[in-house]
């Protein structure tokens, strides 16, 4: 049985240790090139999460005006801030955000549904937002 499946904190000190040695036919070459491919899949995900988790604020905003607690600012700002921060660390994931709207929109509408109790009918099947406003910082849509 191999590091990576006992230990995988040791298998990543391992690794970092033979690449700094250029101990190259040592590396556990299989599995690198798969933690390395979940990277990029890791930070997908969390932009698509965050722009899930900011599209239900915003749901919740405009179809709730009567609850509008802070915590729905708060969480709509820190949405945009994760979403921002992770693109200026792989600006290569810029067009990531539309081109996952849609996706994001069916799953904020589902949530917002449930969390609201409101009938699912009572949200757009389509996302109403332009993309450009919903990372907006301060922008709100109205009730």
């Amino acid at each position: 049985m191999s590091v990576y499946s006992t230990d995988f904190s040791d298998w990543t000190r391992q690794t970092a240790q033979l690449l700094r040695e250029h101990r190259w036919h040592e590396i556990d070459l299989a599995n690198l090139i798969d933690e390395v491919e979940d990277l990029g899949k890791s930070e997908r995900r969390a932009i698509a999460s965050q722009l899930t988790r900011l599209l239900l604020h915003l749901l919740k905003w405009q179809y709730q005006p009567q609850r509008r607690p802070d915590s729905w600012l708060d969480s709509i700002t820190d949405a945009r801030t994760q979403i921002d921060l992770a693109i200026q660390d792989s600006p290569s994931l810029r067009s990531y955000p539309a081109e996952q709207l849609e996706d994001c929109y069916c799953r904020a509408r589902r949530q917002a549904a449930t969390q609201t109790k409101l009938d699912i009918s009572t949200f757009p099947e389509t996302c109403q937002y332009l993309l450009d406003l919903v990372l907006l910082d301060g922008w709100l849509p109205k009730a």
